[in-house]
Formats: structure tokens, sequence, C-alpha cells
């Protein structure tokens, strides 16, 4: 009998369930509340790897590890390890089909509709974006750990992927993620920033990285709202050398601008790797044009602005915003995802 009629119940030589059109359901009944919202996740940001599972939603990389066998074994997720010049790299998650079917179905639409298609999720593998992705992912899978462990003093309150952004704003700026982050500064009242994220993995001449900006230029022109846009860069040095060039002329297609730190509406701070030992939520980030000191993430909102409602995009009310078919997900996990049965908070758990 062919593998995909066999039976769900039947694990196969390497672990993993064999494909059948029981799976799903049979997935279904085994997923906590958290396995779900990290299928979600894996879904909005297409790759993820053990450690930035463990950051977003577990306390220890060895519970992360075993839960996402489990969603492996039963075909939720796959995973890969890519190759990496010295030792090893984590392994990499990515949406399988049963998860896919799963999302699909509680959605009530197609996994055509979700955007998937196995050959095309698994082509991230060799995919030469592969560590530009994960590089963005872990950013915002950082700002998540420092939510998680400030005790509500910060949250990251929004995160859609570089799809969703490109769905929602590709006609004019293409970023690696938009996020929205609340904090309190020491000795300041609390601010809430979205912003845009570049991740920039040192392969690109500035000069391009400087043309994007124009971009940026016109969506705040259409929009009306004032987004920071912030690099991540690889090193000090790439750092220096961008703000060397964002005090020179700015790129074309950016009227009244002095500079390229200068373009009206498009506020732009740079962090590099290791310049916080707070990582994205610290002061790791030096605004354009200034000498410095550097500054918290939540210090960046432009003077005299409020984060607009929802998200900077032309979303409507009928449908998810961002132009996809499905909604993005909380990037806080649910509060309670056991099932029946479980140990419940206090006790012990797989945290």
């Amino acid at each position: 009998m062919p593998a995909y009629f066999a039976r769900p119940g039947r694990p196969r030589a390497n672990g993993r369930l064999a494909r059948s059109p029981q799976l799903a359901a049979e997935l279904a009944a085994r997923l906590t509340a958290r396995d779900r919202w990290l299928l979600r996740m894996i879904c909005e940001h297409r790759v993820l790897t053990t450690g930035q599972v463990t950051q977003l939603a577990f306390g220890t990389g060895r519970a992360a590890t075993a839960r996402m066998t489990t969603l492996y074994q039963y075909r939720a997720v796959d995973r890969f390890r890519p190759l990496a010049p010295t030792g090893s790299s984590p392994l990499h998650f990515i949406l399988d089909e049963a998860g896919a079917m799963l999302l699909a179905a509680e959605d009530g639409i197609t996994t055509a509709d979700l955007g998937y298609r196995r050959d095309r999720s698994m082509a991230i593998a060799l995919s030469p974006r592969l560590a530009h992705n994960t590089g963005a992912n872990g950013i915002f899978t950082a700002l998540a750990a420092a939510a998680r462990a400030s005790g509500g003093q910060q949250a990251l309150e929004c995160w859609w992927g570089e799809r969703r952004c490109a769905a929602a704003w590709g006609g004019h700026a293409r970023p690696d993620g938009y996020g929205r982050w609340s904090g309190q500064p020491p000795g300041q009242p609390p601010a809430t920033v979205d912003f845009f994220l570049e991740y920039d993995t040192g392969t690109e001449p500035l000069t391009r990285v400087i043309a994007k900006l124009a971009g940026y230029a016109a969506l705040a022109a259409r929009t009306g709202i004032t987004t920071p846009v912030l690099f991540w860069l690889p090193s000090a040095r790439r750092e220096a050398a961008l703000h060397a060039r964002l005090a020179g002329p700015p790129p074309p297609g950016t009227p009244g601008a002095a500079s390229a730190a200068q373009i009206p509406g498009v506020p732009v701070a740079t962090a590099a790797a290791g310049t916080s030992p707070d990582g994205p939520a610290g002061a790791a980030w030096l605004p354009a044009g200034s000498p410095g000191p550097r500054v918290r993430l939540a210090q960046l909102t432009p003077p005299g602005t409020e984060p607009a409602d929802g998200s900077p995009s032309d979303e409507t009310e009928s449908g998810p915003p961002g132009g996809l078919a499905w909604h993005p997900p909380s990037p806080d996990p649910p509060a309670w995802h056991a099932l029946p049965g479980e140990p419940r908070p206090g006790q012990d758990s797989d945290d």
C-alpha cells in the first residue's frame, strides 16, 4: 500500500508519521494553543531556528527542541540544518503539509490561499537569502525575548514578516519587517514606536542601501505617517560607513532633503551587532546625524507623533491586514497552552 495511505499513527523509519488523509485530524487532536500559534508564526515568517523558537515561547532550548521534534514527527513542520563553514548550524523549521492544512482549515481557506506549496517552502533551504531571512527574524525574536523577560514593562505588540510588508507596501518600499514596540526608558514616560527594519548582511553596496530611502519617502508622503527606518548592520565599521553616506546627498526622488539623513517623514537610526548587551531593545540605536549617545528602541518615537492605530497600511476592516489571506499572529504567545490534563501554571511543565 502506498505510504500516503498508511495509517497516521504508524511511524516511518525516520520517526515521522506517514502521510495520510487523516494526518491533519490526528495532528489537530494533539496540538496545544501554543503549538498552533507557533505554526502561525512559522507560516508568517517562513523559517525560524531552534534558538528563535526558544526566544519566542520556551524557557529552555531543551524544551523547545523536544516540542518541535513532536511537531516534526506529526509533519506539522519540516526541518533542515544548513551547511556551515565551521561547526554546525542550528535546526531551521519551516511549515509542512499537515501544519499548512490545519491552518488553512481553521481560517476557512485553502493551502494555496495560505501561500503554501511544499516545494516553495523547502526552497528556502537552498536560497541565498536564508541567512538574511533568519537574521531579520532574529532581531524580532530578540525583542520578543526581551519583552517576555521584562515582566510587562516592554512589549513587542506587532511583527509583520517580509511577505506581508511586500504585499502592503511593495509599490514603494520592501522592508524586511515591520514592528511596534512599547517600553519605558529610564526616567521617561512610556512610549510606543512603529518601525521598519532593514537587515543588512554587508553584501550590498551602501549606495544601494541608501537608495532604499526614496521608497520610504514616497510611502511616508502617501500615508502621512512618520515611521522610523532602522538599519541593523553586521559590524561597527560598516555602520560608520553608512553614517558617512547618510551625511551626503540624498538619493533621487527625495525632494526637500538636504542630506540622506534629513528626508522628510523618514527618520533613520542604525545599530550593529554587539553595540548593546541588551540587544535591539536596549541602547543600541544611533539616530542618523547624531553624534550620540545611542538610545533605546522606545526612544525612537518621532517628536510630536503618535503611532497610528492598527498599522500604517491600506487594509480594510473586512479582511486581514497587509494584503494576505490570513491574519498575522501576535508576537506574544498564548498565556495558556496546555492540553486538558497537562500541568497548569505553577506545576511542572515543559518550560
